[in-house]
């Protein structure tokens, strides 16, 4: 048999670390932990916003209820695995919850197949590298999955690029804030805009704007969050969290020229009235779009 087994049990948070190292030690090529509670009311995250206090960000690491998924070679027991590992502990071997064989397959094209070119709106396409867009009618980013933030499937990306292709003015200045992937600086650029800056604090994020701009042939101004301030433009877009959304009000309303746009996203729906609050009343801004629990707000700031 070729391929692998892979053995699922339910620890405590404190046991998934010495449940996880005896696994290894008894054979196994990999364990993985995942919440028990993933999907439900009960999910816990494990990673807090910037601009949390440290308390609240993660003081506590794990999970309260944690799956172990162990992989093991097709030629082993897994049982016996984990027997092994109970026996190094001196502890009795907890339920398996599930054994299931994975087989070998072709990694790079099941993962390939997982993104499909994503339509935006009337007037773009989201297109990774190994697919040619079909549709003449849209304007086509290319831009496969990285290390940065943003490939389109994300509902708070959509909304912003669902926004700039609404209402982004010809030959408009923008800052895309917080640029990520570059996803939104391209389509900036790719409908228009006459100069675009692209600011991040991630040091890979800037790295993969450039080369992603460079790949779909515009211009785009890569900086560092620690450089100078760009110029106030004509519309700042800013797709991040709702906490650095409001430390950066100062700034980000100071990047937006007199009668620009602020676009805002990656606000829950119940964070609009907080994050809207931290805005007003030097940029008053309103919902832009829904989806999936997620806002987008926009406004204008005064002449």
């Amino acid at each position: 048999m070729t391929g692998w087994h892979e053995l699922r049990i339910e620890v405590s948070r404190d046991d998934a670390d010495p449940w996880s190292d005896a696994l290894l030690d008894a054979g196994a090529l990999s364990v993985q932990a995942e919440d028990a509670d993933a999907e439900s009311p009960d999910e816990q995250p494990q990673y807090g916003e910037p601009g949390m206090p440290a308390a609240v960000a993660g003081a506590v690491s794990g999970w309260r209820r944690t799956v172990l998924a162990a992989l093991v070679d097709a030629t082993a027991d897994p049982h016996a695995v984990l027997a092994v590992a109970a026996a190094a502990l001196g502890r009795d071997a907890p339920a398996v919850l599930e054994v299931r064989h994975v087989a070998d397959r072709d990694w790079v094209r099941l993962t390939q197949s997982q993104f499909e070119p994503i339509p935006i709106g009337e007037r773009l396409v989201i297109t990774p590298s190994w697919h040619a867009s079909d549709d003449p009618a849209r304007i086509e980013i290319v831009l496969d999955p990285g290390l940065a933030f943003g490939t389109g499937s994300h509902p708070t990306t959509r909304l912003c690029l669902q926004w700039l292709e609404r209402h982004l003015p010809a030959g408009a200045t923008v800052i895309d804030y917080g640029c990520g992937s570059g996803i939104l600086a391209i389509a900036a650029a790719r409908l228009g805009a006459a100069s675009v800056v692209g600011v991040d604090i991630d040091p890979q994020a800037l790295v993969a704007t450039r080369d992603n701009a460079a790949r779909n042939r515009v211009e785009v101004e890569v900086r560092a969050s620690s450089d100078a301030r760009p110029a106030p433009a004509g519309v700042v877009v800013a797709n991040i969290l709702s906490s650095p959304l409001k430390l950066l009000a100062p700034v980000l309303v100071d990047l937006v020229a007199p009668g620009g746009a602020l676009v805002l996203s990656g606000v829950l729906e119940r964070q609009v009235d907080e994050v809207s609050a931290a805005y007003a009343p030097r940029l008053p801004l309103a919902v832009a779009g829904l989806a999936d629990g997620w806002a987008c707000l926009a406004g204008t700031k005064p002449r």
